[in-house]
Order: structure tokens, then sequence, then C-alpha cells
């Protein structure tokens, strides 16, 4: 039953920790609320007791200073130290320099809490007094528990037989007007829903008429509700699951399109529509294996328009776009369907070509560049001319990549732009 209070799994018991949660802790509170009053009182007669004290034996110890007679005060200050209430005394001298003090507790171990008491001596002679020092009474902490302990003991004592009695008749009776017919509601609720039997009603045993019955009602209202609109749910289900399937049909197949666009897209160059850098070095490297098992040769050519960024900062990017379009237009003419064409950087572009030697691509290559160079465009009374260089190097039996065929095409390109540009370098 501890179990289930501190780690409730159901609803009844979940209220019962509340409620006795909220039970205890005001208890609590105002067992500690009494307790410290209880204290305090305590401690307040205490501090009235040495205040007593010191007028009982203030006399006898100003008559021992005045007259020197230490004995005396000795066995007066032994005699304080004996009585139930004096923790420590401490008398001293009107200079206030310690001549007496005792302590009924080790240094070691000093009490939580010490409060004292605080009387002068003064001696009379000829009617005029004389201050000969003072005395201080100490008690403690501990002395106060003593005293209020056992009354304080009789009332947790009362307290604890009160919660347990009460928590015993709270668990009963929660137990059974709430978690009984709970779990048979709920236990009902599991047959009819693991036998998907509908047609079945709740029927709880000795019901009142309460909120559970009225909820017991209003379930076998929701089960009649379901029973009648079964067969109507089943046909829109089943009408809704084919207009599903010829949906999800029909969406399939757009996006099966789309998919198929956008993959082409993201081959393509955005301006001029052949390939893109990395399609063209990814297919020209398939083509090249394939060379590579056929035993053929391969061509790669590499192209550069000249001074295209003049014709740029000249005539704007727009002129510029129209030459690089016009230049692509100008060398599909002259290709294969078998041969390979990208942009592989802002006016530079790769053929690669299949089953062709180094003479043929450069009688191809040299067909392109004189007819890039006889290329003009014709814009808002505008002519513009533009060239390209190339250079094209064909594969080995040592190549394995794309990449070889492109440094060397790179290198013989760069020896057309230093013979002059407008050229083929093999």
């Amino acid at each position: 039953m501890s179990t289930s209070f501190l780690r409730p799994n159901n609803l009844s018991q979940k209220m019962m920790r509340v409620i006795f949660s909220i039970y205890i802790g005001v208890a609590g509170l105002i067992t500690g609320a009494q307790f410290l009053t209880e204290y305090l009182k305590t401690q307040d007669s205490i501090i009235n007791e040495l205040q007593q004290l010191e007028e009982t034996v203030g006399e006898p110890i100003s008559a021992s200073l005045w007259q020197y007679d230490y004995n005396q005060l000795e066995v007066l200050t032994s005699g304080l130290m004996k009585m139930p209430i004096i923790e420590g005394v401490d008398i001293f001298d009107q200079h206030g320099k310690t001549m007496i003090s005792k302590r009924s507790y080790d240094p070691s171990s000093v009490p939580l809490a010490i409060f004292d008491s605080e009387s002068k001596l003064n001696w009379t002679l000829k009617e005029k007094e004389m201050f000969l020092g003072s005395l201080t009474l100490y008690s403690s902490s501990e002395i106060v528990l003593d005293r209020v302990l056992f009354g304080f003991s009789l009332i947790a004592i009362t307290a604890i037989v009160k919660i347990s009695i009460l928590f015993w008749l709270f668990t009963w009776a929660f137990d059974r007007y709430l978690a009984k017919p709970l779990t048979a509601l709920v236990s009902q609720v599991d047959d009819i829903q693991l036998n998907k039997n509908i047609d079945k009603r709740i029927n709880l045993a000795d019901l009142d008429d309460n909120e559970i019955s009225q909820l017991q009602d209003h379930m076998n209202m929701m089960l009649s509700a379901m029973e009648g609109n079964r067969e109507q749910l089943l046909e829109d289900e089943q009408s809704k699951r084919n207009w599903l399937e010829a949906a999800v049909a029909e969406r399939t197949a757009e996006l099966q399109l789309l998919n198929d666009k956008l993959k082409y897209l993201a081959t393509r160059d955005s301006l001029t529509g052949i390939l893109n850098r990395g399609s063209f070095f990814e297919t020209a490297q398939q083509l090249l294996d394939l060379s590579k098992r056929q035993n053929s040769t391969a061509t790669f050519v590499l192209m550069d328009l000249d001074e295209f960024k003049l014709v740029n900062d000249t005539h704007g990017h727009f002129i510029g776009d129209k030459v690089l379009n016009q230049f692509t237009q100008t060398i599909q003419t002259y290709l294969r369907k078998s041969d390979l064409i990208g942009r592989v950087g802002g006016e530079e572009f790769a053929i690669f070509l299949p089953d062709t030697d180094l003479d043929a691509a450069f009688q191809l290559a040299d067909k392109i560049r004189e007819a890039v160079s006889r290329s003009t465009i014709e814009l808002d009374g505008l002519t513009v001319t533009y060239t390209v260089s190339i250079g094209i190097d064909a594969s080995m039996p040592t190549d394995h990549k794309i990449d070889d065929l492109f440094k060397r095409a790179d290198l013989k390109l760069y020896d057309a732009k230093d013979k002059g540009r407008n050229r083929v370098e093999k």
C-alpha cells in the first residue's frame, strides 16, 4: 500500500496522495509552529529562573568579593553549577577581568545554542553602592529541549496515530467508491475493444446514481451510435480508399516526371543547356573506361574564348551571355550524337570524342575555330566578334582518369594562348 501511495498508478491513489500530502504538510507546519512556540516559552521561563538565581546568590557573591573570600566564592559557583538549568558561570571584577569561569560541557562539544543572563555585583557601604563586578549565568538549548521534548513527543505520537487511522479510512473509501468501479469500467471497455464487439454494453453492478453511473450511460450511448454508423463508415472508408489510391497513382506519375526533369536540370548548365562541369566529367570518365575496354582512342578537346572578359567589360554581361549561347550552338553543329560537350568554366568548354584519334580531332577542332572566328552578334547596331583557342590531346593506354586527359589538354590550351590565340594546339 505504501508503494502504491508513493507511486500511484490510478486516479484514486493519486487523489489520496494529494489529499494526504496536503494534510501531512499542514499538520507538519502546525506541529512545527507549536514546537517553536513551546520552545520559546520554555526558554523565556529558564531566563527568568536564571535572573531569580542571580538575585538570590548576588548578595552572597558580592559579600565574598568584598571580603576577598575566594574559598566562599568557589563554593557558591560550584553550587550554582550543580543546578539543572545552569550550563556555565562567569564572574568578572570591576575592570571586566575574569575571576571565575566554569562550564558543565566539554569545549569540543558546545551545545547548539547558548543564552545567558547577566547582573551587576554591588556592595553598599555607608549608603553608597560600590560596583564590584558582574555575574553571568548560562543555559543552553539542550536544557530547553529536555523540558519540551516529552510534551512534544506526545503531540507527535498523537498526530501519527490520527494520520494512520485517517490514511486507512481514506484508502478503504477511495477503493470502495472510486477505484473498484473505475477498474470494472476499464475492464469491460478493454473486453469490448479486444473482441471488437460493439453490440455488447457496459454493466457495472451495485452502482449508485453518481458520476460513474453517468459515465457508464454515456459510454453505452456512444457504443449504440458506433453500432448504428459502422456500416456507413465502412462504405465511406472504401470510397475514400478508392479515391486516395487513384490520387496517389496520379501524384506518383507527376512526381516521377518532375523527378526526371529535376535530374535532367541538375546535370545541365543553366545558361547554355549543355552538361555542367560535374556531369561532363562523370560521363566522360565512363566513356573513357569504355574506350579502354574496346582498345580504341578517345580525344579530349578543351576550348577557351579569347579575351572574353573584355567582351563582358566592354559590352556587358547580356552580350557575353549571347556570345556563350551562340558559341555553344556553333560547336554542336559539328558534333556527332556520340560526342560529349560540357561547360567546365566561365568561358571554358570541353568536348570528349570517343573512337577518335588526334588527327581527326584536330581537323574537327580547326573547323570549329574557323566557324567561331566568322561568327558575329548584331545587337542595336553593334557588331561583336570573338575567337577561341583550343587544346587537344588523345588518350593513352596508361590513362585511367579523365583528369589526366584534361590536364594535358589544358597545357595545350595554354600553348595556344601563348602563341597568339585563335589557334589549335595538339
